[in-house]
């Protein structure tokens, strides 16, 4: 009689006692068990204190190809005014790593692993599986407990339906499963993954732009309320193809970029584009709040690399060549290189009811996400998953100092890179830099010569990581050109 009748407490009395946080809660529980002479009332309090801490959603959203100076709040060349208010109101992620190109970032990402890892293949773009089936990813291990887990957007990381979300823990998935998207006919490269527009596997074609209909995805997902709940959203903005709806463009009518009018378009499109994606990161937020669901749900956001200066458009639709691209200065270098533009992203989390408002300049890159996630979700492995990635939630939420001498590796198929403290030393062949990043940020200087021990001794500790690394491909995907 005792349970049922517990079942059947005020829901609000159950709700100002899980609201109470801290000190206050434990006060109030003291005075209950106390003052109460009766066990029933004791079980009772104890019940509801058991389930305080709820667990957050957990929403993941993944810019591709966005460069430093392309954004507000690095006063950049676009308007983000939605996204420079959730920099403004959380935490805002000075130093945030990826690797320098987007196969491997997601790998991380999913991982919590150092995509190397893996094999050869996950260093560089690919439409090869770059996990193998049965890997624990961050979508699987929350789903084991209990998540409603869903992607919508870019895969890239495996093009054959047998290798997209659904076989790596995502109940639902929306998107392409390749390395990019026209915004308009949401076709790749010709070939045979040319199109790859599916929703859970199944492949579907649809008319609108990508940016708009993965947004959309999203917020239906985020609007059913299955709590708890993990959505992922790679947006393809800002990678090539760049396009956006006139509307967006006309956010910079007036504004002259370059005075060639071939460059001039070229860097409208991006700037469009990244006002697109802002614009739509907002409405994910907008319907957070219009569900009751913001307070509980954690925001992260990332790009998988740098910006790309300019390039051609290799994919199948009519939008322009990119001759004048994003931009990452004053950050030295670009996607798909080891220096800083390539490797040092955009990226905040935010929390309203437990990250409060400040600049986070300790080093985390993208392995760090899975076991931090993991951590707030109660997510504890049954086995050892290899983690290269720490639970970085002490130090966002301020309960622990950050560790600013952990050593961040990251590797791409022709040189690795190694930070450690104030230390980044890069190796492309035979090749071998050494910045010092506390005095040298942009990589001005190089080193190595003057600084011969810490140079030695960066290069063992990079040779260690990489005597890590798989350097054999997967029998199975021998003679798999996707």
């Amino acid at each position: 009689m005792f349970f049922v009748a517990c079942s059947r407490v005020s829901s609000v009395t159950c709700g100002i006692f899980r609201g109470l946080k801290g000190e206050l809660q434990k006060t109030v529980l003291t005075m209950f068990l106390r003052f109460s002479r009766s066990a029933a009332l004791f079980l009772f309090v104890a019940a509801v204190g058991s389930n305080a801490e709820e667990r957050p959603n957990v929403l993941m959203i993944v810019a591709d190809d966005l460069g430093w100076s392309d954004v507000g709040w690095h006063r950049g060349l676009a308007k983000t005014p939605r996204m420079d208010a959730l920099v403004g109101e959380g935490v805002e992620l000075d130093r945030h790593y990826v690797q320098p190109v987007c196969t491997p970032t997601r790998t991380a990402l999913m991982s919590g692993r150092y995509p190397g890892r893996f094999g050869p293949h996950p260093l560089a773009p690919s439409n090869l599986r770059a996990m193998p089936l049965g890997t624990c990813t961050v979508a699987s291990a929350l789903q084991s407990k209990g998540y409603f887990t869903a992607m919508a957007g870019k895969w890239h990381l495996g093009g054959l339906s047998e290798w997209g979300p659904n076989q790596y823990g995502f109940m639902k998935s929306y998107g392409s499963l390749t390395g990019a998207a026209d915004p308009w006919t949401h076709k790749y490269r010709q070939g045979p993954l040319e199109d790859t527009w599916h929703r859970d596997a199944q492949r579907i074609d649809e008319e609108g732009n990508a940016t708009e209909l993965v947004a959309a995805e999203a917020m239906r997902f985020i609007g059913e309320k299955r709590e708890p709940w993990f959505v992922y959203v790679p947006f393809h903005a800002v990678h090539t193809p760049v396009d956006a709806p006139a509307e967006y463009k006309k956010l910079y009518e007036g504004v002259v970029f370059d005075k060639d009018p071939e460059r001039q378009d070229s860097r409208l499109r991006l700037a469009a584009m990244v006002s697109q994606l802002d614009a739509k990161i907002g409405q994910l937020v907008d319907t957070l709040e219009q569900t009751g669901q913001r307070q509980n749900t954690l925001i992260i956001f990332t790009s998988d690399n740098g910006g790309i200066e300019s390039l051609k458009n290799a994919y199948v639709g009519n939008v322009a060549h990119s001759p004048l691209n994003s931009e990452n200065d004053p950050l030295r270098g670009q996607k798909a290189t080891l220096y800083e533009g390539g490797t040092r992203v955009c990226a905040f989390v935010n929390w309203p009811a437990k990250l409060k408002p400040r600049k986070h300049t300790a080093p985390i890159h993208a392995v760090d996400w899975f076991p931090t996630i993991a951590s707030l979700a109660g997510f504890e492995p049954k086995e050892d998953l290899h983690w290269d990635g720490l639970n970085q939630w002490p130090a966002l939420s301020g309960t622990a100092p950050a560790d600013t001498e952990r050593a961040i590796y990251i590797a791409m198929k022709n040189g690795q890179s190694l930070h450690q403290g104030e230390w980044k030393l890069i190796r492309t062949g035979k090749s071998t830099e050494l910045f010092h990043l506390s005095e040298d940020p942009y990589e001005k200087q190089e080193c190595a010569k003057e600084q011969p021990t810490v140079a030695s001794r960066m290069l063992r500790a990079l040779d260690a990581h990489l005597s890590l690394d798989n350097p054999t491909l997967p029998e199975d995907l021998k003679g798999h050109h996707p």
